[in-house]
């Protein structure tokens, strides 16, 4: 009876940790025994396992099968591993060379027909395998093109089982099976969107301008049929595109969440619109499972709109606090900690009032002062005051709608040449630092001795300051908005104009 290893990968989080499979035969009663703390799906592998095997034309050995999945401490999840079981139990029977098999890394699901199928999370998966030092890795053929993305891995994707087991050195006759593949899905930025389809709303074009280059939080407060949605969904057509490190990220938080990637990475930022029923699991990450990221970290290096925010639970914004202050997720089991990147840029939208008609003009609020008071006090304090750029949004009058007709507009394209000059200019500021936006810049660095502005610049805010208009972490972010507003007007420092409307897009709504 024989003994028999290979590898796979067991993921937490964006984090893989690589997994020996060992298949030993002895002579025992038949049957398969599977340890080392599989969840309750991989458990089930044994039966996979076995029909895939009869149904390849490689029955499993009558004997006893004890798989073990080491390191046995570590929690493995999910129904990846199959591919690996069946191949180290079967080259403990001599089927296929042992070191062969010793030497690939393994990864997928089987169909009770041999078939393999698509497994979430492959990109992540194979990054982790080639951090650990591996080359070769095996994987199902619709995930192929996916772990190809992964420089310096040569990529092997099979059909089926009876495919690897040839791969391998089975000799055994080649049967044409049809490619299970995920379902295609895209969910991409919509690169129609333009600048140019909004009509006046000139303060609110501006803001979204400044909060791009400088990766700032915005809440827009306005009636129905303002355009909050319209200008929230042409956020991400202002960003640049996406950095290699970047790219990689938001390419394997998608393959986490079960998402096709395609053939090449996603270079563009991502745009996430849950609706107000989401859970904080849902929005932050979680599940029964493995830890699946949720809307935040599917956000990451893109822009999290939350549309009609007072009717998301508070528990749901509550929980978005932690994340926009460190960029990052961290979900706390009782045997593991994932942790997904949450650089995220929120996008909070409004009505005054439930009836949505409060300050609109002439049309007439039905909500009472109280009514009114609790809607937007559903929105804490502790949020808001982590959102850099704060403004109202009016309905479009018939005046602007024909001066925007014959005036000239501006157009997503250029509005993205000032976003990327600005970035660099602020890049090449903070060279020296481990920051890269305004966003990020903390308050006593805007305030050292390298960085700090003038008293008459700040004089405006420090009064605002003394007066309890704004708080300590507040004053902070009006600073960086102001450099945001130099870095896109081409100017070195800002001074009081671009304090006094940085504090403006602060206290727009109160204005």
């Amino acid at each position: 009876m024989g003994l028999a290893r290979t590898h796979s990968v067991a993921l937490i989080g964006l984090a893989g940790s690589l997994v020996e499979v060992e298949a030993d035969i002895s002579n025992q009663l038949p049957g398969m025994k599977l340890i080392g703390l599989p969840d309750a799906a991989l458990a089930e592998a044994a039966e996979r396992v076995r029909a895939a095997a009869k149904n390849s034309g490689c029955a499993l050995n009558g004997h006893k099968l004890t798989v073990n999945l080491s390191p046995a401490a570590l929690r493995k999840h999910g129904s990846g591993f199959d591919l690996a079981i069946a191949l180290a139990c079967l080259a403990a029977d001599d089927v296929i060379p042992a070191d062969s098999v010793a030497a690939v890394v393994h990864i997928g699901e089987l169909a009770l027909d041999g078939r393999l199928r698509p497994t979430p999370g492959i990109l992540p998966a194979v990054i982790a395998a080639a951090r650990f030092g591996r080359r070769t890795v095996m994987v199902p053929a619709g995930n192929a093109d996916e772990a190809a993305l992964v420089p310096g891995i040569r990529v092997i994707g099979v059909a089926s089982l009876r495919d690897a087991l040839i791969w391998h050195g089975a000799r055994l006759v080649p049967v044409d099976v049809d490619v299970l593949t995920a379902p295609a899905e895209d969910e991409r930025i919509d690169e129609t969107l333009d600048l140019l389809d909004v009509v006046g709303n000139d303060e609110a074009i501006l803001a979204l301008q400044v909060a791009a280059a400088g990766g700032h939080h915005v809440f827009m407060l306005g009636p129905p049929g303002a355009g909050k949605t319209m200008l929230a969904a042409r956020l991400p057509g202002l960003l640049p595109d996406l950095g290699e490190a970047a790219s990689l990220e938001v390419s394997s938080l998608r393959s986490l969440s079960g998402r096709p990637v395609g053939r090449s990475l996603i270079t563009r930022p991502p745009l996430e619109a849950p609706h107000h029923t989401i859970t904080a699991a849902a929005m932050v990450g979680g599940g029964s499972g493995q830890i699946r990221p949720g809307a935040a970290a599917r956000a990451s290096h893109g822009v999290l709109f939350l549309d009609e925010a007072p009717e998301f639970a508070a528990p749901v914004l509550d929980a978005l606090r932690q994340p926009l202050e460190s960029g990052r997720i961290s979900i706390h089991r009782a045997n593991a900690t994932a942790h997904f990147p949450a650089r995220f840029q929120l996008v909070l939208a409004a009505n005054p009032c439930p009836c949505g008609q409060y300050g609109a003009g002439d049309q007439d609020c039905s909500c009472p002062p109280n009514a009114r008071r609790r809607y937007l006090a559903r929105l804490s304090g502790p949020l808001l005051d982590r959102i850099d750029i704060q403004l109202n949004v009016k309905r479009v009058s018939i005046a602007e709608l024909r001066l925007a007709a014959d005036g000239h507009r501006l157009s997503s394209a250029v509005a993205r040449e000032r976003v990327v000059a600005a970035r660099a200019a602020a890049a090449e500021r903070l060279a020296s630092t481990p920051w890269t936006l305004n966003s990020e810049v903390p308050g006593p660095w805007l305030r050292g001795a390298q960085t700090r502005l003038g008293g008459q610049v700040t004089a405006m805010l420090d009064r605002a300051l003394e007066r309890g208009g704004i708080t300590m972490r507040g004053y902070d972010r009006i600073l960086r908005v102001a450099w945001s507003i130099a870095d896109l007007a081409g100017v070195q420092r800002p001074g009081p104009d671009e304090v006094g409307q940085a504090l403006y897009l602060r206290k727009g709504m109160a204005s």
